[in-house]
């Protein structure tokens, strides 16, 4: 099995703090969303996975040593290639032609989810949804009375279904998704301007390929600042029996942490309250403030603070007081 993962976009809707790292390597209870994404995918299922390939902009050596060790962490070996243009998601899947064989999962790094992964691997094709007050803004489908799907349909202003594609898909055969879209751009087949998944599953679909439809129980966005520390608060509850969040080497003097907090490596607590529902990265300082609901990252200082719904970037010193805050990387406020 593979894992390809198309996340070249920057996240413009969470500036500042996209503008150093991408979207997908944001922290959420102390691990990249890309890095959730893929320990979710693989420990659901029950065989080996072979390659995670991950599709990129020019993100920099020291992002593709960290997405290629995210790979190693689950035992299989990660691929890097290069969308250079913003051509849509077919082309974005595309560009990782060379990995896409066999049985593969396409998973897009945008959001995290609480579901259970685990499916029948005979299935021609999965695609996971989820039902949706407005559907406008997805991807849709269509499913018949045999739990078939019928119809795929992008951002239709019309109501078609309430059933959105959420980005997370199965195919039991990779060698036909990649003639699909080697198809779809030689004979420049575009919707919306843009090479679309959908008509790519659509193409399928006419070939024989029968998906069928998979529910989560939970799509946690992680587009802005207010969704990435709601997606943070909601991975604390889900994993606060499963994962160690709190490192033996943090140190709090009269201090207090309030779980479900993720606290990393030789950061400090000092005179302060913090928690619940924050995470904090490695070598953070923290006094005499009161943290609620934030995500900061590394090797950032707080002081003086009553800060709650905010995200600090590294290497950021913030010696104010204020409610809510969102700073980037090397700031100080």
């Amino acid at each position: 099995m593979k894992i390809i993962i198309p996340m070249a976009g920057r996240g413009s809707r969470l500036r500042p703090h996209t503008l150093t790292v991408p979207k997908p390597l944001i922290p959420i209870a102390g691990k990249p969303i890309v890095q959730r994404l893929v320990e979710d995918l693989t420990a659901s299922y029950p065989g080996a996975f072979d390659e995670v390939a991950f599709v990129i902009g020019d993100f920099g050596k020291e992002v593709e040593k960290q997405l290629e060790d995210i790979a190693t962490k689950v035992g299989a070996k990660g691929s890097i290639y290069y969308q250079d243009e913003p051509l849509g998601p077919a082309h974005a899947i595309w560009c990782a032609r060379e990995s896409i064989s066999g049985p593969c999962i396409v998973a897009f790094a945008d959001t995290l989810f609480k579901a259970d992964f685990h499916f029948d691997t005979k299935q021609d094709g999965i695609i996971w949804v989820q039902k949706v007050d407005d559907p406008s803004s997805f991807g849709v489908v269509k499913v018949n009375e045999e739990g078939i799907i019928t119809d795929f349909v992008e951002k239709s202003p019309e109501f078609v279904s309430d059933l959105a594609i959420v980005g997370l898909y199965y195919f039991r055969d990779g060698d036909k998704l990649r003639e699909q879209l080697q198809y779809l751009l030689d004979n420049e087949i575009k919707d919306k301007g843009e090479y679309q998944l959908t008509s790519v599953l659509d193409l399928m679909k006419n070939q024989g390929t029968k998906f069928r439809p998979a529910r989560i129980e939970e799509w946690l966005d992680c587009g802005n600042k207010d969704n990435v520390v709601y997606t943070n608060k909601r991975i604390l509850d889900i994993k606060k029996e499963k994962e160690k969040l709190v490192a033996e080497t943090v140190k709090t003097e009269h201090g207090l942490i309030i779980p479900p907090c993720f606290i990393g490596e030789n950061t400090i607590i000092r005179n302060s309250v913090v928690g619940p529902y924050v995470s904090i990265g490695n070598n953070c300082t923290v006094e005499d403030s009161v943290i609620v609901e934030s995500v900061i990252q590394n090797n950032t200082k707080v002081s003086n603070a009553n800060l709650g719904q905010s995200m600090l970037g590294s290497e950021v010193e913030y010696l104010k007081d204020k409610d809510e805050i969102s700073i980037g990387d090397y700031s100080e406020g």
